[in-house]
């Protein structure tokens, strides 16, 4: 008899993690052996369990699951995780594998969903559903904001001027004018508010 993956879950939310086992307690095949609240007790939660497998929300308090992930994998450089979260976007699946990632489901995604991604990553390939598929193709190639122009996007979405920004920043007015219209012609927006609701979407940057 085949022995089950053993699965550790990593989520904030304690009704997510128990429903997230709730539904993998009735495959045979798969075992929930830990869990975790946040990115640093999966760190350690990994460090004890050894388990085959990951599923890891990126939206976690303390650490992150993208750091999470990278620091699991800089210990254990044969870990297998798969990003599960609410985020959509097709940059929020980017920075999941730039990660190290070797899946990504959205928590909405039917039940076969999961459980081939899952079947996918244990057998050493890239867990990737046709949704998600689709969402990276939507936006191929990718055009990547800068760390500067992310920061410039993320006050804008707090209703700055440019003349604000330019004092947040240390740069001149010239200069965030200059990143503005980089934001928009990347993001194909037309002004600043369809900018921020691209960028929102597409997950560059989170709301407060």
């Amino acid at each position: 008899m085949t022995a089950p993956i053993r699965i550790l879950t990593a989520d904030d939310h304690h009704l997510i993690r128990a429903g997230v086992a709730s539904f993998l307690a009735t495959e045979p095949e798969l075992q929930v052996v830990a869990e975790a609240a946040n990115g640093e007790e999966a760190l350690e939660r990994y460090r004890d369990a050894r388990p085959d497998l990951v599923l890891m929300d990126l939206s976690m308090p303390v650490m992150d699951g993208l750091a999470a992930t990278r620091a699991i994998l800089e210990e254990f450089p044969d870990a297998r995780i798969i990003a599960l979260t609410t985020y959509a976007g097709d940059e929020d699946i980017h920075r999941a594998l730039d990660a190290g990632a070797m899946g990504y489901l959205v928590k909405d995604m039917m039940v076969a969903d999961v459980l081939k991604v899952i079947r996918l990553v244990m057998a050493g390939r890239r867990g990737i559903p046709p949704a998600v598929a689709a969402t990276l193709a939507e936006h191929t190639p990718r055009i990547a904001l800068t760390p500067r122009e992310t920061e410039v996007m993320s006050l804008i979405s707090t209703g700055l001027t440019n003349a604000q920004i330019a004092g947040r920043i240390g740069r001149t007015e010239e200069t965030v004018k200059v990143h503005v219209k980089n934001i928009l012609r990347k993001l194909n927006a037309h002004d600043r508010t369809e900018a921020v609701t691209i960028a929102v979407r597409r997950g560059f940057i989170r709301l407060a």
